[in-house]
């Protein structure tokens, strides 16, 4: 009996993986539902993916300074670690990934299913307009600063 209770508690791990930031959306999506089939596949359980945005890496990663950051949470064993590892090796749109073990003995009826989310991700510097509201910005503010002093001189 103790047997058949150790079968059904997973492991919890999540993995974070960086892609080509020149991926549009739908390819984004299709790579998530990619390692969706692979983790359903293997007997492991998807809890939820969260889609960061484009972000900047701390050092150019194939060649390019930003990448998409994806964060996946799932329920599996080691075997299905390896195999959706294996996976995003061969994938040419994944440029780094890594996976962390969040606990042990996880009861899989316990964990709710949630929501993918998507998050906007940081700000392009070069987007048009982008230094004209800046500018903008720093006018507004030495506008308030000169305005600040000659309260003070009164």
């Amino acid at each position: 009996m103790a047997e058949t209770q150790a079968a059904k508690r997973l492991r919890e791990y999540e993995t974070i993986f960086l892609v080509k930031p020149d991926l549009t959306d739908d390819n984004v999506d299709k790579l998530k539902e990619r390692v969706r089939g692979i983790v359903n596949r293997e007997g492991g359980k998807v809890i939820r993916f969260t889609v960061w945005g484009k972000k900047k890496t701390a050092y150019p990663i194939a060649k390019q300074p930003r990448a998409i950051y994806v964060h996946a949470d799932f329920l599996g064993n080691t075997a299905l670690v390896a195999e959706v590892e294996r996976n995003l090796r061969i994938y040419d749109e994944v440029t780094r990934y890594l996976t962390v073990k969040l606990a042990d003995e996880v009861d899989p009826e316990t964990r709710p299913v949630l929501e993918d989310l998507k998050l906007a991700g940081d700000v392009e510097e070069t987007r048009p307009g982008a230094a004209a509201s800046a500018e903008r910005a720093e006018a507004a503010d030495e506008g308030a600063e000169s305005e600040e002093e000659g309260t003070e001189e009164a």
